[in-house]
């Protein structure tokens, strides 16, 4: 698909045109049931590794974007739910263009992706709510309870202040997660996680 994005465009917009209308449908009927009761709607496409965008900026905006746009409308048009956008890695580069197109939160904050959760804040907080933050590559596998604890603080004092976060592990939380780390992630998202932030 992305040497697609390159070599064969005719191919990628007829895709993506199908791949619309099948998704436009299904959530037609989907919405029809559920549009009243639901607050969040959670939509995804992987967009980014590690260390950035899967494609440049300006291939995203060209491609895929205008399809990513129908969607959101789509979805705002039957249901007053917020959007919530799921792509792994460091997408710090397209959250302009999410929050453009009618995205309201996007996850999962990969911190061993974009670790500068503060920056993420000053950037981009007064746009987007901030979903995740809580790293399962080390910190919740291979950390010790008081590093469980340190992390959640971080991301609180990073990303809590002025409402726009919700704390959660970045992904699902897998086996090697000792259970001692999920119980100290939650005691200290109940200790430091109340507002009026004081970290």
């Amino acid at each position: 698909m992305l040497m697609d994005l390159v070599l064969n465009q005719r191919f990628v917009e007829a895709l993506m045109e199908k791949l619309l209308e099948i998704n436009l449908a299904a959530t037609e009927r989907f919405l029809q049931e559920t549009g009243p009761y639901i607050q969040i709607y959670r939509t995804s496409d992987d967009l980014a590794t590690q260390s950035g965008l899967l494609m440049s900026l300006e291939m995203y905006r060209s491609r895929l974007k205008p399809y990513h746009r129908k969607y959101s409308e789509f979805v705002k048009s039957h249901t007053s739910a917020a959007i919530l956008y799921h792509s792994c890695g460091n997408m710090t580069d397209l959250i302009d263009d999410l929050v453009e197109i009618g995205v309201d939160a996007v996850n999962p904050v990969q911190v061993s992706a974009m670790p500068e959760t503060a920056k993420l804040k000053s950037q981009f907080g007064d746009k987007v709510t901030f979903w995740g933050g809580i790293d399962t590559q080390h910190v919740l596998p291979l950390g010790t309870e008081e590093e469980v604890t340190a992390e959640v603080r971080k991301r609180i004092h990073d990303l809590g202040p002025g409402g726009g976060f919700v704390l959660s592990a970045v992904h699902s939380i897998q086996a090697d997660v000792p259970p001692e780390n999920i119980v100290a992630m939650a005691d200290a998202t109940r200790k430091y996680g109340s507002y009026p932030i004081r970290i």
